[in-house]
């Protein structure tokens, strides 16, 4: 039992920094929408454009993105192939919760961390900025947000592989806000 307390403390550990990292990451929706609309007032209005305008734009998308995406897994808003899952009990979703991140998710961020540090290495050791003429330099370190997206996204895969574990070994473990719903018979 002391495993599943060790356990239970890593979930709500880690659902609590994803939540707050999560909640600073939307804030930067705001730049992102107020970027947008300059640079079309800029464009449409006044017929002046900006590629470092319009690369800040693109790199503030994939920086929402890439800080973004484990905390949409956390929230368990991510892309799901909905085949099973919806009409399935707590301890069926438990089980494919938890098979689909030991086979899919763990697996995929940890290729994306082995292929990922050499081409972020690569773009550090040439301070890699944008090829287009009056780009954004400092392209090497949104590059290096892939690799934090990997990590991020792997401690949120073994939250969720924990959490999933503890609903199907020892359901009365969690925390009544963890605690599922009890829908579906299958």
């Amino acid at each position: 039992m002391q495993f599943a307390r060790t356990l239970q403390r890593f979930i709500s550990l880690q659902n609590r920094f994803q939540t707050q990292l999560g909640h600073i990451v939307a804030w930067g929706s705001i730049t992102l929408v107020l970027l947008m609309a300059l640079i079309v007032i800029l464009r449409y209005g006044f017929n002046i454009g900006s590629v470092a305008m319009q690369e800040a734009a693109m790199y503030n998308h994939a920086i929402l993105f890439m800080l973004g995406i484990a905390y949409t897994y956390q929230q368990d808003q991510h892309v799901r192939v909905d085949v099973f899952y919806t009409h399935a009990s707590p301890s069926r979703k438990a089980w494919i919760n938890l098979i689909g991140t030991l086979l899919f998710a763990i697996p995929s961020m940890l290729y994306i961390l082995v292929t990922g540090w050499d081409y972020v290495s690569a773009s550090w050791a040439i301070k890699e900025s944008s090829s287009e003429p009056g780009g954004l330099a400092y392209l090497y370190i949104l590059k290096s947000l892939i690799l934090v997206m990997a990590v991020l996204v792997l401690i949120q895969s073994l939250a969720v592989a924990a959490r999933s574990w503890l609903e199907i070994k020892h359901p009365e473990a969690l925390p009544a806000e963890e605690k599922p719903e009890v829908e579906g018979t299958l």
